[in-house]
């Protein structure tokens, strides 16, 4: 087996207690990374770090943690660093979808996607940053979709949101590539998920429709990017964003 050289690298993933967050959060722990699994939902986050923890025999801490709130953010840095002494990886997967059309789109629901998926990203990277930077090395992955590439209908504020996320993945890379840290986003196409479940047979047609591979992705395919990305096989790849997406967006 190939040395990914994540053994014992402290890894932060936000909104992990399910879903995305907890493929990707099993992908790094089966390389022996220490998991941090942090959720608005403090009871399932525990419960899915305990069972990584047994699962691939690492250590594991469950966090609540509001990623649009600056003071939550910074308690649960303040945890991680007494704990561990470091964070190596942040993964900024924590997002929301409130769709509408636009003419019909509420604007809380528009303030309330901007603010967990855009300025939640933002106050993680900007915090766990300045930790990185003293340590002069480190990963962010942003997970974005393609959604911020090409749009989708009843989506402006995620796509908004996505496509604001890539902009941040772009300019944070270029500010912290000489300190050693990098950054990259991937970008999901049609992954089967909490979100897809609830589609119309008539909406998953429309959208595998639009995918040459014609079939949902799973989450461990965009895991095993994300594991890339963090990896040691990763060292020079900053700024980029990687589509996984079957082909959607060429």
């Amino acid at each position: 087996m190939m040395d990914l050289g994540l053994q014992d690298k402290i890894a932060l993933i936000t909104g992990s207690a399910r879903g995305l967050g907890r493929a990707i959060a099993e992908k790094l722990a089966a390389e022996k990374a220490k998991i941090v699994i942090t959720d608005i939902n403090d009871a399932l986050a525990a419960a899915t770090a305990e069972e990584i923890s047994k699962k691939y025999r690492i250590e594991t801490l469950a966090l609540k943690h509001d990623v649009a709130s600056e003071e939550s953010t910074k308690e649960v840095i303040k945890t991680i660093v007494n704990k561990f002494t470091r964070i190596d990886t942040l993964v900024n997967n924590a997002g929301i979808t409130r769709d509408a059309r636009l003419m019909m789109m509420k604007q809380t629901d528009w303030d309330l996607v901007l603010r967990i998926n855009l300025t939640g990203a933002f106050i993680c990277s900007k915090l766990v940053s300045k930790q990185m930077l003293k340590q002069n090395s480190g990963s962010i992955v942003n997970i974005a979709s393609v959604s911020g590439l090409m749009g989708n209908i009843g989506q402006a504020n995620y796509s908004a949101s996505k496509a604001g996320l890539i902009g941040l993945t772009k300019t944070t890379a270029r500010e912290m590539a000489e300190r050693g840290v990098n950054v990259n986003a991937v970008a999901p196409g049609f992954i089967q998920s909490d979100m897809t479940h609830v589609l119309s047979v008539e909406a998953t047609d429309k959208l595998l429709a639009q995918v040459p591979m014609n079939r949902p992705g799973k989450p461990e395919d965009v895991a095993d990017v994300v594991l890339f990305l963090v990896s040691d096989l990763a060292k020079y790849v900053t700024g980029q964003v990687i589509n996984v997406d079957g082909g959607m967006v060429m």
